[in-house]
C-alpha cells in the first residue's frame, strides 16, 4: 500500500478517536431553535467547501423532515428552512462579475438575512474573504454564525467571527474536507432525534 495512502488513514483515525467535538450538540442546539423560531439557516463556501455546503443543507433539510412524502393536505411537520448560497450558480456569477467574488455570499445575505437566522459557514482555510465578510455581515445583523474550519493558523480568522466555531484537529485540506462531513451528517442526526423529541411531546 502507497505510504499516501497509510499515511492518510493513520492522521484519520488519530483524528477520529479524539472524539466528537463538543461544538456539534451545541449547533444542533442552534438550528432546533431555529426550526421552533421558524428562523432560517444559511450555508456557504467555496470549491469542495461549496459542494459540503450544498450537502449540509439537503441533509439538514430532508433528512430532519418527519412527514417527506405525506398528502399536501395532512397537517405540516416542523421543518429546518436551509438555503445552501453556493447553489444558485446565476446569482453567484453575476455578483462576482459584477460586483466582485469577495460579496458574492453578502450579497444575497442582504435580500434574505433576518435577525435570529443561522449563517453556516464552511472553510477548511479559515481565511477566505467572501466567507469572512458573509459571516461578519451577519454579525452586524443580529444572525447567528458558525464555522466549520481546520486547525491551520488562518482557521483563527474564521473563529474570531463565529458565535460557534467546529474545528477539526487537522490541517491537510482533504483530511479537514472528510472530517467536515462527518460533522454535518452527526449534526443532521443528532437534529433529528431533537425534532422527534418535540413532536412527540
Amino acid at each position: 500500500m502507497s505510504t499516501i495512502a497509510t499515511d492518510y488513514y493513520t492522521t484519520m483515525t488519530r483524528a477520529f478517536a479524539a472524539g466528537p467535538p463538543p461544538e456539534l450538540e451545541k449547533v444542533a442546539d442552534l438550528l432546533a431553535s431555529c426550526v421552533e423560531q421558524r428562523r432560517t439557516a444559511f450555508t456557504l463556501g467555496n470549491g469542495a467547501s461549496a459542494a459540503l455546503a450544498a450537502h449540509m443543507a439537503c441533509d439538514l433539510g430532508k433528512g430532519t423532515a418527519s412527514d417527506l412524502g405525506a398528502p399536501v393536505t395532512a397537517p405540516p411537520a416542523p421543518r429546518l428552512r436551509i438555503v445552501s448560497l453556493p447553489d444558485n450558480t446565476a446569482l453567484l456569477t453575476a455578483y462576482g462579475n459584477d460586483v466582485d467574488y469577495d460579496s458574492v455570499f453578502v450579497e444575497p445575505l442582504k435580500n434574505l438575512l433576518a435577525p435570529g437566522d443561522v449563517v453556516l459557514a464552511v472553510s477548511a482555510s479559515g481565511s477566505s474573504p467572501n466567507v469572512l465578510r458573509a459571516v461578519e455581515y451577519a454579525r452586524s445583523r443580529g444572525a447567528h454564525t458558525v464555522g466549520f474550519t481546520g486547525s491551520m493558523p488562518s482557521a483563527g480568522e474564521l473563529e474570531r467571527r463565529c458565535d460557534i466555531t467546529v474545528r477539526t484537529p487537522l490541517t491537510t485540506i482533504e483530511q479537514i474536507e472528510d472530517a467536515h462531513v462527518t460533522f454535518h451528517h452527526v449534526i443532521a442526526l443528532l437534529l433529528r432525534e431533537r425534532m422527534a423529541a418535540t413532536s412527540a411531546s
